[in-house]
């Protein structure tokens, strides 16, 4: 938060309410402020990993916050590493935090003799990926979206100001009004003279498809359609596609809710609540291991054993990625009476890793690789198991099939990938060791001085084979 002469940063780890509260904002004065809260997919969660992340400059301080990730997370760490001066690295010769997110602060604060907004325009057309950006100097806030417009980012008025943020709902939350989307590729400055918006890449959108499976609320809408409306209607599509008898149709809440209801409606199989959530347990398939990931499901839904006893179930969910929380849902519910449990899923088969903001990097980690549907099936203990077509999905969204990234369904990504090796979450995290030669960058030989600044902030592979493995 900038008071207009300097920038207070204020994060921690954990839920925002963990980290605020009243007397904590009591304390923050300012009229320009940039807040972020999402779960890691580049670096550990660790505290120098939160963000905003900080930089001074010749020009005065830089705050940005990051949703998205990266791929050209190598590329980046070279140049910043080519970078004139050392304030971009710490004492130890790299960076304290291991995340694409402090690269792309570094080089917005690494040209000393340009403004931020003139080095925002120089720097950002070499970043690749998803990047939803707000970041601030003292008197300026900025916003910009990568050019394929992978993550949503609107633009809201208030009374008295300016408001970007990642969906509509924030907008609808503090009393904004929503003015439209941050385009592709668009770079936005507002000050006290008001906003002005140039161009740094041409539009080229693909906009994630996951967002409307899951990932955004669903008060939300993106590209004009209301994310609630587009779940239920591929419950609607999925009844069709489909269609089981059986008696009740449940969620698995609250992310499946929709799609269970217009499951309901368009197959006329009573809907109901087979399934209690715990409201103070987050998404499991965020968790940061395997063991907390299960535990998380036992604690996060309770089956009504008085709906559920004898009845043959629909489940609705939105996707599966690894299978624990329906494996384990289906035994909760055969050992609470259920005669029958078919799931159906409103979204297509995950099958390839996602790159850009999703933590479900390795194909390795997704049951849909390398196994049939009946075979998916068979291993979560279902009577029957069905997804949502490719189509069926797209349709629900009312958005152009081209216009949509669908890479996590149908392994089209929406731009080149780098060599395997340059990606995974913990790139930039582990030294590399007995003097391994990280692998060429934009074809670069390894040998030679391009990357021998990288050699402290290049790391471990994590998901760098996920596109390799079987």
């Amino acid at each position: 938060m900038s008071n207009g002469s300097q920038i207070l940063v204020f994060k921690d780890m954990g839920l925002v309410s963990q980290v605020f509260d009243e007397a904590s904002l009591g304390s923050l004065h300012g009229h320009i402020a940039v807040g972020h809260a999402r779960y890691s997919t580049t670096g550990s969660s660790v505290w120098e990993n939160a963000q905003p992340t900080f930089r001074a400059t010749v020009h005065g301080s830089l705050a940005l916050g990051h949703n998205g990730n990266l791929v050209n997370t190598a590329e980046l760490a070279a140049m910043v590493a080519e970078l004139p001066g050392e304030e971009h690295v710490s004492r130890s010769g790299r960076t304290a935090a291991t995340n694409d997110t402090d690269l792309v602060t570094a080089l917005l604060a690494g040209h000393p003799d340009l403004s931020i907004e003139e080095t925002a325009k120089l720097v950002l057309p070499s970043v690749k990926g998803a990047f939803s950006l707000v970041f601030m100097d003292e008197h300026t806030l900025y916003a910009a979206r990568d050019p394929q417009g992978i993550r949503p980012l609107v633009l809201g008025r208030l009374e008295r100001g300016w408001v970007v943020a990642s969906e509509t709902a924030a907008l609808d939350i503090c009393g904004a009004s929503f003015i439209r989307e941050v385009e592709p590729g668009e770079l936005i400055a507002i000050d006290e003279n008001g906003m002005r918006t140039s161009r740094f890449a041409e539009a080229k959108p693909k906009g994630c498809v996951f967002e409307y499976v899951y990932l955004a609320r669903p008060d939300t809408s993106i590209a004009g359609r209301n994310v609630h409306l587009s779940r239920v209607e591929m419950g609607r599509r999925l009844a069709k596609e489909a269609p089981v008898e059986a008696d009740l149709v449940i969620a698995t809440p609250e992310s499946g809710t929709p799609a269970a209801i217009g499951y309901a409606e368009a197959s006329g199989i009573p809907y109901g609540s087979g399934l209690v959530k715990n409201a103070y347990v987050g998404r499991t398939f965020i968790q940061p291991s395997q063991t907390i990931r299960q535990l998380g499901i036992r604690l996060k839904l309770n089956p009504l054993r008085e709906v559920i006893q004898g009845k043959r179930l629909v489940v609705v969910d939105d996707s599966i990625v690894r299978g624990n929380t329906q494996r384990a849902l289906v035994k909760m519910l055969r050992e609470a009476g259920a005669a029958e449990v078919h799931i159906r899923i409103s979204s297509p088969p995950v099958k390839w890793p996602c790159f850009f903001g999703i933590d479900f990097a390795t194909r390795a980690e997704l049951i849909a690789n390398g196994m049939t549907i009946e075979e998916i099936g068979r291993t979560l203990g279902a009577d029957s198991l069905s997804y949502i077509s490719i189509d069926g999905m797209i349709e629900a969204t009312k958005q152009p099939k081209d216009k949509l990234c669908r890479a996590c369904f149908d392994g089209e990504y929406p731009m080149e990938l780098p060599d395997p090796a340059l990606l995974g979450k913990l790139l930039l995290e582990a030294e590399i060791k007995g003097g391994q030669q990280p692998p060429a960058v934009r074809g670069k030989p390894t040998s030679g001085s391009d990357l021998d600044g990288v050699q402290s902030l290049l790391g471990g592979a994590g998901a760098a084979d996920a596109l390799r493995r079987p």
